[in-house]
Parts: structure tokens; sequence; C-alpha cells
């Protein structure tokens, strides 16, 4: 596959769900521009600026709203109130920076929901790979969304983060607004979906120039991704979507989707008690959720808190299933594992 050498700032956004609130947000929002945002490139992962970030509203308790912390950790020494994040600028294409009102009003930096301090990375004990990149796909017919946030394996730090709406190509444009209509007019963002979505190809050709940027795999190799994994919370994301996703857009399963890490099994084995998803983990660790659940960018964010946190607990996370290329036969690394 060709790599399309398109920029991707990792970005997130929420829009509110009530009409009111909605309305109030598309009054803030005008047509974006076309052109990509740069991706920053850096010399050391570890000091990258943050410039991602997005979650609907929902009740929290009053600090978490206001700090966004990992429950267990430290909280930050100042306090910050939560607002949500432009989804046109998760996807590097809002052309409001200079406007005071919308910056006041919404999130640009995705560290501001992934808060770590140096008292929680030192408890993290020494990992296999570098980095995790947690996904969460959203799309039971086609996927309609592929967010990806990006977190250093040592320090729990936020890295970067790619975020693309997806456009189906095997669907009619009816189906497809009753579709996107029915998944995300509840959370007041079919606008932003709409306005940017790109099909399923056009998607894995951005990110694996993003992947690419970060030294995380070479096309050439046609090998996994280097010294890092794919965090999902299940199997179904890559044992199961991806690849029918790739039989309807015609394509060849990329190499770097050959294994992964079930989060289920890790938090299984770590904690010696069944996990049925996200939201059981979130429950049991006391972390509050931030977001809207559902929506691909929120949940991929609580994920990552969840990994945050087994990481602060002492977890060693490490691939959990891996597929073989020949018979595309899915191996299972953990005895103790979700069935």
């Amino acid at each position: 596959m060709a790599l399309a050498r398109v920029s991707s700032s990792s970005l997130l956004l929420l829009l509110p769900s009530s009409t009111t609130t909605s309305s109030l947000l598309h009054s803030f929002l005008r047509p974006f521009s076309t052109s990509s945002v740069s991706t920053r490139r850096l010399s050391h992962p570890r000091s990258l600026p943050i410039d991602a970030s997005i979650s609907q509203a929902s009740p929290l308790p009053p600090t978490a709203r206001e700090e966004g912390e990992v429950a267990g950790a430290p909280r930050p020494t100042s306090r910050r109130p939560w607002k949500p994040t432009c989804l046109y600028y998760t996807q590097g294409k809002c052309t409001m920076m200079d406007d005071a009102l919308h910056v006041e009003k919404f999130n640009h930096n995705l560290s501001m929901d992934l808060p770590v301090n140096a008292s929680a990375a030192d408890k993290v004990k020494p990992q296999k790979l570098d980095y995790f990149l947690v996904l969460d796909l959203e799309g039971k017919v086609e996927i309609l969304e592929f967010p990806v946030v990006m977190i250093d394996a040592h320090s729990m730090e936020f890295i970067d983060s790619f975020h693309r709406f997806v456009r189906p190509t095997g669907m009619s444009e009816q189906r497809i607004k009753e579709y996107i209509e029915g998944k995300y007019g509840k959370f007041g963002v079919d606008r932003v979906w709409h306005d940017t979505a790109i099909p399923f190809e056009e998607v894995l050709q951005e990110f694996e120039d993003w992947i690419g940027g970060h030294k995380l795999w070479k096309q050439k190799q046609g090998e996994s991704l280097n010294s890092s994994a794919f965090v999902t919370c299940g199997n179904w994301d890559l044992k199961t979507k991806v690849p029918e996703q790739c039989k309807v857009s015609k394509i060849k399963l990329p190499s770097y989707f050959m294994e992964w890490i079930n989060l289920k099994d890790i938090y299984l084995n770590f904690y010696n008690r069944r996990a049925t998803g996200m939201m059981t983990m979130m429950r049991e660790l006391q972390i509050p959720i931030v977001g809207s659940h559902h929506l691909g960018m929120d949940d991929t964010k609580n994920i990552t808190r969840v990994v945050q946190r087994m990481l602060a607990d002492g977890a060693v996370i490490q691939i959990t299933t891996r597929r073989q290329p020949d018979t595309n036969d899915v191996k299972f690394l953990f005895k103790n594992r979700i069935r």
C-alpha cells in the first residue's frame, strides 16, 4: 500500500448531545480548511508537546471533572474546568484556533485528560515495549471511527494521537445517512462526521504515515510494529473487524495488525478478576469516565486511563494475541484469558 504523505496531528473532539448546546456549538464552527495541520516531529518522543484531545460531557465527580486525573494517581497542583475538545481539531481540520471564544470553550490538548506525574511513573515496572497504541474502533456494519492514543510505556505520558472518521464504501448514501444519524446524532457529532469522514483505505494510508513518522513501522519491511503494540479492550477490533473491513475495502490486511494486546486478558491475570469491558474496569478501579461511552475517541481515552492506572499499579503489559500471516489463524498467548 502506497503511503499518502499526509500530516496527522492526532486529535480529539466532542460535541454536546443536547439540541440547545449542539446548536450553540455549531454557531462557533465554520467550514474547515482542506489543508492538513503539520505533525510535529520529535527528536525525543517523551518531550513531544501535546496537541490533541477530546471528550463529551459526562457527569463526573467535581474533582475528576476539573482535573481529569486517573483515579489513584496524585492530583495536579492546579485545578482547571473540564471542557470538551474540538473534533475538527483532532483530525487536523480546525480553522478556529484564532477565535478566542472557540479556544476558551473547547479543549485542544489531549494531555489535559491524561495527566501523569513523576510519583505515579516511578511505580511502573520495566516493560517489554516502549509504546502502547490504544485503539477502540466504532461501527458494526463498517468501521466509522478509527481513534488511536499513543503513550510511553515507561513514563505513561501521552505522546500523540491519530483520529479519523471513516466513510463506508459498501453502503448507499441513504443508508450511510441513517447509520450516522443513529450512531452519532445522539452525541451531536454527526455534522463533523459528514464533514471529515474519508474511506478506510485513505485512513490507513494516513495512519501509516503517522506510525512511520514515529518510527514505529516501515512499509518495506512488512513486519509488525517496532517496540510498540496496539492495546484493545477485547479481541474484536483486530481479530474480527479490521480484517472484515479490509475485505470490504478490497485491500490486504496490513502487517502491523498481526498482533495486539487484549487488555481484558492483562486485567484478568494482573488483578485476578474478570472484566467484561471498559466500564467494568473503570468502575472497579474507581476511575471516573470522561466523555461519552461509544464515541470512539472518548472510549480510547478512557481505555488509556485504565492502561495508565494498571501501569502505576505495577502491571507488565505485553502481547496477548498473534495472527499467523500464512493461515490467518489467531493464536492466544495467555492460558488464562477471557473467552
